[in-house]
């Protein structure tokens, strides 16, 4: 059986060691898109780019014989998720969506929920000035025109323009820890969070932090997945799933 994961995050690489221990003579190859200068690389094959859309990957997933297509990318990772669907339906390969849970808003918590970035920079000029930008490299522009604005910006890898004029960029990749995200909103005198609803350990505990600290947080909704693609929420929901009665052609 051969699989194919599209990943580039945590729960894709646990996946991927999964996939290794549990079914040793399968072969998996994981997809990055390559937007990550340095990726922690996961076990087994790997590949790393674009396949040129839905069309690309329906040709990619023939030609190499794929029995069961795993869209293990970012909950924002829009687009391609919408490929795969669109690129296992024209293949006839099984497809299954992995996703790790959204966060939920706590007592104490000042949340504003919107459904996009041009959203969030349109709420950010009522609710402070010195912003902690948590949303990754991708999407700055729809912060450029915010002068009134501070930012600090903190992804993997450093961005690119357009964005804000009033910015400092912190390099870091997670996880974080509690007393470190304390410690950055203090130090940085942060007054309103901007985060993306990734969920996941790795970076929840700035919205602890920001509850503490009484700060408001803007949280972009995160996108649906495609109609009609069944979703599993962790990598041992994924072997079941594989493993189970509906488990793909052979």
């Amino acid at each position: 059986m051969h699989i194919l994961v599209l990943g580039g995050t945590t729960e894709a690489r646990r996946l991927a060691e999964l996939l290794a221990a549990e079914l040793p003579t399968t072969r998996v190859t994981n997809s990055l898109a390559g937007r990550v200068a340095s990726p922690r690389l996961p076990p087994g094959e790997v590949r790393v780019g674009g396949f040129g859309g839905a069309d690309g990957l329906a040709a990619w997933l023939r030609t190499h014989e794929v029995d069961a297509l795993i869209d293990a990318t970012h909950p924002f990772a829009e687009t391609i998720s919408f490929n795969a669907a669109a690129a296992a339906a024209k293949a006839h390969v099984p497809l299954l969506a992995l996703r790790r849970p959204g966060w939920t808003a706590a007592e104490g918590d000042r949340w504003h929920p919107v459904g996009s970035l041009t959203e969030a920079a349109a709420v950010l000029r009522a609710l402070g000035e010195r912003v902690f930008l948590t949303t990754g490299r991708m999407g700055l522009a729809a912060f450029a025109a915010l002068d009134a604005q501070w930012f600090l910006m903190r992804s993997v890898d450093a961005p690119e323009a357009p964005y804000p004029a009033r910015m400092e960029v912190l390099l870091e990749r997670g996880p974080f820890t509690l007393d470190g995200e304390r410690d950055l909103i203090r130090r940085h005198r942060i007054d309103v969070l901007v985060t993306k609803d990734s969920g996941g350990a790795a970076t929840a505990p700035k919205l602890t932090a920001a509850r503490e600290a009484g700060i408001p947080v803007v949280v972009v909704r995160r996108p649906p997945v495609p109609d009609g693609v069944p979703v599993a929420d962790t990598p041992e929901a994924v072997l079941a799933w594989l493993t189970s009665e509906h488990r793909p052609r052979s």
